[in-house]
This record gives structure tokens, C-alpha cells and sequence, in this order.
């Protein structure tokens, strides 16, 4: 379909000044149902409660060691690699976040 760009620009305001009472009595009497939206991801069952008994759930995470060119902050103990290396205090090295 071709647009004509040089033709003036219509708003909502406009279209809905010209439609009749009657128009609009239809499109919103179309657009209504008596059913409500509800989506199966929001019931209750998807939240945890605090203080909800987690014990017999098994995490299954797996732990990589420590790598050869990577480091533990003496701060904040996350693992750095040595890119991240900034200075060494107390004999602990330390990254450049907690360094600067």
C-alpha cells in the first residue's frame, strides 16, 4: 500500500471526533469480554514464602576450582582473574575494585 507523505497527519483526537456514538459503543462493546487474563506463571504456588522449608531441595551447582591465572581478593573474596590483580595487603592479594 502507498503512503502519502505529504498528506497531513491524522491524530487519535481526530479520528475519534469524527466516529459517531454508536461506532464507539461498538468497538468497546467488541473489545469487552467477561473472561479475565490470568497467567499461569502468577499463581501462588510460584512464590517462596521466607522461611520456607528448603530442605529437601538439592541444589546441583558445580564448583570449578581456582585456575592458574586467577586469584581470590582478600576484600571482598570473589575470584579475580590476574588481569584484575591491584596490589597485595596483609599478604592477601587485592583486586581493582576494592584497591581503588
Amino acid at each position: 500500500m502507498a503512503t502519502d507523505y505529504d498528506a497531513p497527519r491524522r491524530t487519535e483526537a481526530d479520528e475519534l471526533a469524527g466516529d459517531s456514538l454508536e461506532e464507539l459503543k461498538a468497538r468497546r462493546a467488541e473489545g469487552a469480554t467477561g473472561e479475565v487474563d490470568v497467567d499461569e506463571t502468577d499463581t501462588a504456588e510460584s512464590y517462596e514464602l521466607p522461611g520456607a522449608d528448603l530442605s529437601g531441595e538439592e541444589l546441583t551447582v558445580r564448583v570449578v576450582p581456582e585456575q592458574d591465572n586467577e586469584f581470590t581478593c582478600g576484600d571482598c573474596f570473589l575470584v579475580h582473574h590476574r588481569s584484575r590483580f591491584a596490589e597485595e595487603k596483609d599478604g592477601l592479594p587485592i583486586c581493582v575494585d576494592c584497591a581503588g
